[in-house]
């Protein structure tokens, strides 16, 4: 488990362990005898501060006993308490709310499930407002996934494979789902991406590959009860890789009810297919159409199809699509002129930095668009618009 060190306190913090009484200290119980006149009060001060930081340390140890209990039964630092130290019925409620507040953005639970959020309202504006001229993948994706999750007992893990051509926001969707799926968002020990060129680049070395892709899935699984894995390039995936998640994606018997069932979703991103989604736009657009009329139905198994036939990817062939192993091939339509200055607008903003329409026509307009007649898509779609902006800034 991964560990986080401790912190030293902010000074709002020490200043609240500071006030909070401690045994023995004046206010705690009637005292009637008045202090001692004859002590020096620098030798008074000096005394009451230092009672007051070991007070704080002892707050602190019980705090991190809390948050870090695996540490605490090593150590055995919150067991080591001074002789007739006991912790007072107000600063118990007070350590409470600071373990409280601590662990609303800290991971304190083995499971890392305090880290699972299922912010489904948030991920739902976010591609509707965030996510530019992707209505199919925008409502699939947000119902197959909120479905999912509120099932009580899923009998497989859900597969979803995003295809289209690059910067049409496969990635962007891929980082929406961990940020309102977990607190953490990517960082989140729950969420595993993998690159097929990165981190599988050697065929020789394929046996390896497997016995590691094994072993993170199984850690990963056995430490959150909700998993998110995301494989980009998954074109570029070896067929025996696919093989791997076989076991996954079958269904399964069903486990003990009163068992807490694990649920996993796994997220393919590719460009396969993406001349197949490009053609179907084009289509419609030439024959006077609008880009919002293309329905799944029309154009899922034409993608497919696509997919199946493709030689030079053992994606197609794969155990995956061959078994049906997918539940849904979310197509990505290519962007428009449109759609770009959206994604310049949304990089401004992103960086809290003004904007003129003017700005945004003259980022639009250093893409590439094709076909070369109609000039209508953005060869990139939205790749590298966060960095065109940079020349724009005073």
């Amino acid at each position: 488990m991964r560990r986080l060190c401790p912190r030293p306190l902010r000074p709002p913090l020490l200043l609240l362990l500071l006030l909070l009484p401690r045994p023995g200290a004046p206010g705690t119980r009637d005292d009637p005898s008045p202090p001692d006149g004859a002590r020096e009060p620098l030798q008074g001060l000096r005394e009451r501060l230092r009672a007051a930081a070991a007070l704080s340390r002892r707050y602190w140890a019980l705090l991190r006993c809390r948050v870090w209990p695996d540490d605490c039964e090593r150590d055995g630092e919150a067991r080591a308490a001074p002789p007739g130290w006991s912790l007072p019925l107000l600063g118990q409620q007070y350590l409470a709310i600071l373990t409280s507040w601590y662990c609303s953005f800290q991971d304190c639970c083995d499971s890392g499930d305090c880290r699972i959020s299922n912010n489904f309202t948030g991920l739902e504006s976010d591609l509707s407002i965030r996510l530019h001229g992707q209505h199919l993948a925008r409502e699939l994706v947000l119902t197959a996934v909120r479905g999912y999750l509120e099932l009580p007992r899923p009998d497989k893990a859900l597969a979803l494979s995003f295809h289209g051509w690059s910067g049409t926001g496969k990635n962007f969707v891929a980082r929406l789902l961990a940020e309102n799926l977990y607190r953490d968002g990517q960082r989140s020990d729950c969420v595993k991406m993998f690159i097929a060129t990165f981190h599988f680049p050697h065929p020789k070395y394929m046996d390896l590959y497997k016995e590691q892709l094994t072993t993170q899935i199984k850690k990963t699984q056995e430490r959150c009860h909700q998993t998110l894995f995301i494989f980009d390039e998954a074109e570029k995936l070896h067929p025996g890789l696919l093989e791997v998640l076989r076991p996954h994606l079958e269904r399964q018997a069903p486990e003990n009810h009163r068992a807490k069932s694990r649920k996993t979703i796994f997220l393919f991103l590719s460009n396969l297919g993406g001349n197949i989604v490009n053609e179907a736009v084009l289509n419609l657009l030439q024959a006077g159409g609008s880009r919002e009329e293309i329905k799944l139905e029309h154009l899922v198994p034409r993608l497919r199809a696509e997919i199946e036939q493709s030689t030079d990817s053992g994606f197609g062939h794969s155990c995956l699509v061959k078994e049906n192993l997918i539940d849904f091939f979310v197509p990505f339509l290519p962007l428009e002129y449109r759609h770009v200055r959206l994604c310049a607008r949304d990089a401004f903003l992103s960086q809290e930095l003004l904007y003129t329409e003017e700005a945004l026509d003259q980022i639009a307009k250093m893409m590439v668009y094709v076909p070369k007649e109609e000039q209508l898509f953005s060869s990139q779609g939205c790749k590298s618009i966060s960095q065109r902006i940079n020349y724009f800034l005073p």
